[in-house]
């Protein structure tokens, strides 16, 4: 297991980090950046579990943005299996190519089958899915989304990878990382992901921040939102993490609707304007009716 630190520029240390980060706007504590940084510096994948909506995968799209790095992106599932994180093969191109060979035959319309197979799985050919072409581009960023929806094999599989850095493809070879991704997996906690996976990674648990650092994110991603309107927003998203929803609303929802409000002119969160916004903000109706009765508690000081 190489644990060496990653070739190239990057930042010196959590703050540098942290502020590398609040450029693209995602706001980092010092426990999520130092957390990040060590294992950018320790070449460990960094597991982040938590509530959706907590910004798991936006710190990946950040951290790429800060890096000027390429995101590249696994989305797990039900189902999914190595041939759909690695490669496959591109066999209409190949039948094609297959055809033309047979096509342009010498006279005696013999082909070499060693040759054929030769050139059948070729580079170009070959379609390479996320976590091949991450090992392949220097520097990256590999995002595991959701790697609770995938099975027991799935998460078996992926530990060899990170933990070799490496891949091999019969006919090809062996294809190694010259310097490792930087990798992401992310967490909604449907099912426990297995202890072998989580010890090879550095852990970091998000919560939704708090009201004052929410209010600090709108400023920061939506500056043209009246403070104002922007602080109401924040308390009513606070009280409705805690109102026994469905789905109670994340980050990305609070911005939505934070904008929605500032579009149709609203100044201020009032029952009116949160009664025409709330599809911003809610995704269930079961969570919008709950809510529509409860306006006036929900937007009281």
């Amino acid at each position: 297991m190489n644990d060496s630190a990653p070739a190239g520029a990057g930042p010196t240390g959590p703050a540098e980090l942290a502020a590398a980060l609040r450029a693209t706007g995602y706001l980092a504590d010092d426990g999520l950046a130092t957390a990040t940084y060590l294992a950018m510096q320790m070449n460990r994948p960094l597991f982040c579990e938590g509530e959706p909506g907590t910004g798991k995968t936006a710190l990946a799209q950040a951290l790429a943005q800060s890096l000027d790095a390429p995101l590249i992106r696994l989305q797990c599932h039900d189902g999914i299996d190595a041939a759909q994180a690695l490669y496959d093969w591109d066999f209409p191109r190949q039948l094609l190519h297959l055809r033309t060979l047979e096509a342009t035959t010498g006279a005696d319309g013999r082909l070499d089958p060693d040759a054929v197979e030769h050139s059948l799985y070729d580079e170009r050919f070959l379609l390479a899915r996320p976590i091949l072409r991450a090992l392949r581009t220097t520097p990256s960023v590999l995002l595991i989304d959701e790697i609770d929806r995938a099975d027991d094999e799935f998460e078996a599989f992926l530990l060899e990878v990170l933990t070799e850095h490496a891949v091999t493809i019969p006919e090809l070879g062996e294809i190694r990382a010259s310097t490792p991704p930087i990798v992401v997996l992310t967490s909604n906690r449907t099912r426990e992901v297995h202890d072998a996976l989580k010890r090879r990674c550095l852990y970091l648990w998000l919560e939704h921040p708090s009201i004052e650092r929410e209010i600090e994110i709108l400023h920061s991603r939506l500056p043209e939102v009246p403070e104002r309107l922007a602080a109401s927003v924040a308390r009513a998203v606070q009280k409705l993490r805690h109102a026994d929803l469905i789905k109670p609303p994340g980050v990305a929802e609070t911005l939505d609707w934070a904008r929605a409000l500032q579009l149709i002119g609203a100044r201020h969160l009032d029952p009116e304007s949160a009664a025409r916004t709330l599809g911003a903000v809610l995704k269930y109706r079961e969570d919008a009716d709950r809510v529509h009765k409860q306006l006036d508690t929900l937007l009281a000081s």
